[in-house]
């Protein structure tokens, strides 16, 4: 494998979720723009269809197709259209997630409990196992998990979502020792904070976006792009000797 040729996606098939923006959409650029074809995946249709004719017109393969990870009948559909559209599955990137509150666990209910979980585990969980054999037919895969630090070191007000994305680390881990005599990969990548739509409620707080650059050995954000060079590593065969890792993208918050 020569250095130069090792970050290629040529003719590898990607699905992204939450990839209408943000992280997701940097990573389905990214990967679309070293060959791969790209299947950007969100709730609603007319992001997802905007969003891959805007790819398409910077000469990416890609196709929009709306799907809930809440929904284990659109996940289904997800995958079904996928292998219609392009006859297998070589990178999946479960990237989209939700935090609908921000609060100490006794404010909260097992009704967003189960909201949350639902859309950070249990759905990405789901979409795994539908891909598995697909990747498995291609000769192996791989899968990246986005997490967050806030699956490492818990913040207060996000215990909910720490929960989540912690539980989303344990299972990469499990996924790669399970899956890895199929060649295919699992790792995760937790983010810092990005300057994101999603992290708006943080980084628009002037006193948590001091808190947090204050800690940091880089004091500045993450921009989405950040991400997407790593997820890029991940995907490719250059990290074809990395499986169950966690990476931190985070400017050195966690050192």
């Amino acid at each position: 494998m020569q250095i130069s040729t090792s970050f290629e996606l040529k003719n590898k098939v990607a699905i992204i979720t939450g990839a209408s923006k943000g992280i997701g959409k940097a990573i389905a650029r990214a990967f679309g723009q070293q060959g791969a074809k790209v299947i950007v995946v969100s709730r609603k249709a007319d992001a997802v269809n905007e969003t891959a004719d805007e790819f398409r017109k910077e000469g990416i393969d890609a196709t929009g197709i709306a799907a809930h990870m809440g929904d284990s009948g659109l996940i289904k559909n997800l995958v079904e259209q996928t292998i219609q559209t392009y006859g297998g599955i070589d990178i999946l990137v479960n990237n989209a997630a939700i935090n609908p509150v921000f609060g100490p666990i006794l404010q909260t209910d097992n009704t967003v409990l189960d909201k949350i979980m639902g859309v950070n585990v249990k759905g990405p969980l789901e979409l795994c196992r539908l891909s598995h054999p697909y990747m498995k037919e291609r000769g192996g895969g791989s899968i990246i998990n986005i997490s967050s630090i806030e699956g490492i070191t818990p913040g207060l007000g996000l215990g909910l979502y720490s929960i989540s994305k912690a539980t989303l680390i344990a299972m990469t881990k499990v996924l790669a020792k399970e899956w890895g005599a199929d060649k295919i990969r699992a790792n995760v990548i937790c983010p810092g904070l990005v300057q994101t739509k999603f992290s708006e409620a943080l980084t628009g707080n002037e006193k948590i976006l001091k808190m947090v650059l204050t800690k940091q050995a880089l004091p500045q954000l993450a921009t989405p792009e950040d991400i997407a060079g790593l997820a890029l590593f991940l995907a490719a065969e250059a990290s074809s000797f990395c499986t169950g890792s966690i990476f931190t993208a985070d400017g050195g918050y966690t050192i």
